[in-house]
């Protein structure tokens, strides 16, 4: 069954047949129906659908989308094109230049990083507008739960950023020995300063990278 369009359509098959996947999607329609959602319908998958599973050589783990309008597209911390940049990814573009030298880009959109093979994937994948974790116990962490759970299968290293205590608490799910996990303080502005400056996960990430024989990330989002 194809939903996303490459090889999560074969590692997810069983999901996406199952009846059980089938009638949460119904709930999650019916909340699109009912009120205004984020991202759009159409981009709800868009991480699984820009980063196909073969592809995937770091995760950024994300908890729940932004819920103002026009900001999120389907992938963590990332917001659309021409949209104000959200503290924390403010934060996220500080680190950046600290610790690679790299400034900042004027779009705060990351979809080149997905293209490069970042996995920007949020736990809860919808959200209500202008209601932070409105979506939270809809059931979305059971099917994100078992895309950690894939990717800690896979044979090639892949390198697991996690910011801040939720997505510290997902490290359960990742105890392949050949991956890398790199954890810190989340990026927002109240708890930044407490260990996620001067944590250098993209350097860190680029060098885990080189040594196990795969291609850097250029996380300059202005260079080709």
């Amino acid at each position: 069954m194809e939903v996303i369009g490459n090889d999560w359509d074969k590692k997810l098959n069983t999901i996406w047949t199952s009846d059980g996947f089938k009638k949460f999607m119904e709930v999650v329609k019916n909340k699109y129906e009912e009120n205004t959602c984020f991202p759009e319908y159409k981009n709800i998958f868009n991480a699984l659908k820009l980063t196909p599973y073969e592809k995937v050589k770091v995760v950024i783990l994300g908890q729940d989308p932004y819920h103002g309008t026009g900001e999120a597209h389907g992938l963590s911390f990332s917001v659309q094109d021409g949209i104000r940049k959200p503290p924390s990814l403010k934060n996220i573009f500080k680190e950046l230049k600290d610790d690679l030298n790299i400034e900042e880009a004027e779009s705060g959109n990351l979809t080149k990083w997905a293209q490069e093979g970042v996995l920007l994937l949020n736990s809860v994948l919808t959200v209500e507008k202008d209601k932070a974790a409105s979506h939270k116990d809809l059931g979305w962490h059971l099917f994100t739960d078992h895309i950690i759970k894939l990717l800690n299968e896979k044979e090639t290293p892949v390198v697991f950023i996690l910011w801040g205590s939720f997505a510290r608490s997902k490290k359960i799910f990742i105890t392949n020995k050949k991956h890398l996990i790199l954890e810190s303080s989340h990026p927002s502005p109240f708890s930044a300063a407490s260990g996620f400056f001067g944590s250098r996960p993209f350097s860190k990430t680029n060098n885990y990278l080189t040594k196990t024989n795969q291609e850097p990330i250029n996380w300059d989002l202005k260079k080709n």
